[in-house]
């Protein structure tokens, strides 16, 4: 069986600053994947690379069998990534109804039911449709993020640093929101992190990542057993 996201030698970085200095990764389809690290290792420059913000400058990304390791971003989202970015990036002018609608901004025709569909996951965000995203706190803000890349009915989600700044009731209801999706809508996830528990809380497997390379791996057995060592 091929796998659903192949990543081998992945080189990039900012201008003549190199960041990733030759990651690989593998996943299935379904698999939620962690990848721990602490601020300057890599992490949210492997999101943005892999979704094609910054250019590959050695490597190969395939996803479902296809090389796109030279794809535009809004051809990787056609193809079915989808990018939750660190900061969240919200429009904090609009509400979050709005906001939601950007999500549909790239489809043939704006189609309210996949909206409706989002929201049964996000019980929160229908009490707030009205109001600016700017007002929201930014567990809010996380989860409008969220939801808003799910409009776009991704196969695959990248979730850069989802708790930053975010208090803790609102990042147990991230996980709980995550491991619905899961089985729900069949999702797939990379998500990276630097806060051990909630990355170990969701995760199939979990990769450290330092200096922009995997130095070690956690399976689900591991995990389980909290068997963390090799990750702090």
């Amino acid at each position: 069986m091929s796998d659903f996201l192949d990543v081998t030698d992945l080189r990039s970085g900012y201008g003549r600053i190199p960041i990733l200095a030759g990651v690989s990764l593998s996943m299935q389809e379904g698999e939620y994947l962690g990848i721990l690290g602490h601020n300057g290792m890599g992490k949210t420059t492997l999101m943005r690379t892999l979704m094609g913000h910054l250019p590959t400058t050695g490597g190969r990304v395939t996803f479902l069998e296809r090389d796109i390791t030279a794809a535009k971003p809004h051809e990787r989202a056609r193809n079915g990534l989808g990018l939750v970015p660190q900061g969240r990036e919200i429009f904090p002018t609009l509400s979050v109804l709005e906001n939601l609608r950007m999500g549909l901004a790239a489809a043939p025709r704006e189609d309210q039911t996949v909206i409706d569909a989002v929201l049964e996951d996000f019980p929160r965000l229908k009490r707030l449709l009205d109001r600016r995203g700017g007002a929201l706190s930014g567990g809010e803000q996380q989860l409008l993020s969220l939801a808003r890349c799910l409009c776009t009915k991704p196969r695959l989600i990248l979730l850069d640093e989802p708790t930053e700044g975010i208090q803790p009731s609102i990042i147990e209801e991230i996980i709980e929101t995550l491991l619905a999706l899961k089985s729900r809508w069949g999702l797939s996830l990379i998500v990276v992190e630097q806060n051990l528990e909630f990355i170990t809380s969701l995760s199939d497997r979990v990769l450290n990542i330092q200096k922009g390379r995997i130095t070690g791996e956690l399976d689900r057995d591991r995990i389980h057993a909290g068997d963390y060592e090799m990750l702090i």
